[in-house]
């Protein structure tokens, strides 16, 4: 089963692909993005990588989480189900 990881405080100038292969050193990643405001199309600071296998994104979340990355330390941690809005 796929795990899907959070991940906080991107710098700016990182692309999806950039995130995709940081996070692929460490597993088979499924999916990995960064979330846009869709009004501007400016980096929101944050994304998910999902990993095919969850011994994967346990690895990668034990390696990258407060890595260093382009000057700023990643929050790297499993990402939680998003939350109903009223």
């Amino acid at each position: 089963m796929a795990k899907k990881l959070f991940v906080g405080n991107i710098e700016w100038g990182v692309t999806d692909e950039d995130l995709q292969k940081l996070f692929a050193e460490h597993g088979e990643v499924e999916e990995a993005v960064i979330i846009k405001d869709k009004f501007s199309g400016r980096p929101k600071g944050f994304g998910f990588v999902t990993y095919v296998n969850d011994e994967d994104a346990d690895k990668a979340v034990e390696a990258l989480n407060d890595y260093e990355l382009n000057d700023r330390k990643l929050a790297v941690n499993e990402a939680r189900p998003k939350e109903p809005r009223d």
